[in-house]
């Protein structure tokens, strides 16, 4: 068992982040709720805030937009170090994962349950 660094991503910073890749492309907020299909352009603003994160495909696909790899999108807090077995990091990992939470440790960060989201006939 040894150190290792556990990354954790600043929603902050990556929320900046989206919105400057975003600018810098000419992009509406309107165009990514039309890009992404979304009836109401309010998940783009939580981004943006910082207040959640894209989902993975979500991320994917910004990441295609932007024509950037996703992890350039991303920002990373500062690294702090863990000391995690596998056993571990397993339960630990997987029983927040059950419940709707990421990552082990003092900074759990909360997802909103995923919701299909239905497209008007329009």
């Amino acid at each position: 068992m040894g150190l290792k660094a556990y990354p954790v991503i600043d929603l902050v910073a990556t929320g900046n982040n989206i919105r400057r890749l975003r600018m810098e492309r000419g992009l509406t907020v309107r165009d990514l709720q039309s890009y992404f299909g979304f009836e109401e352009p309010r998940a783009i603003y939580k981004w943006q805030k910082g207040e959640s994160l894209p989902t993975v495909d979500n991320l994917y696909a910004l990441g295609s937009l932007f024509e950037v790899p996703m992890d350039q999108i991303l920002i990373p807090t500062t690294v702090k170090l863990h000391v995690v077995g596998e056993q571990q990091a397993e339960s630990c990992c997987s029983s927040h994962f059950m419940t709707g939470y990421f990552g082990c440790g003092k900074g759990l960060m909360q997802f909103q349950p995923f919701v299909p989201i239905t497209l008007s006939a329009a």
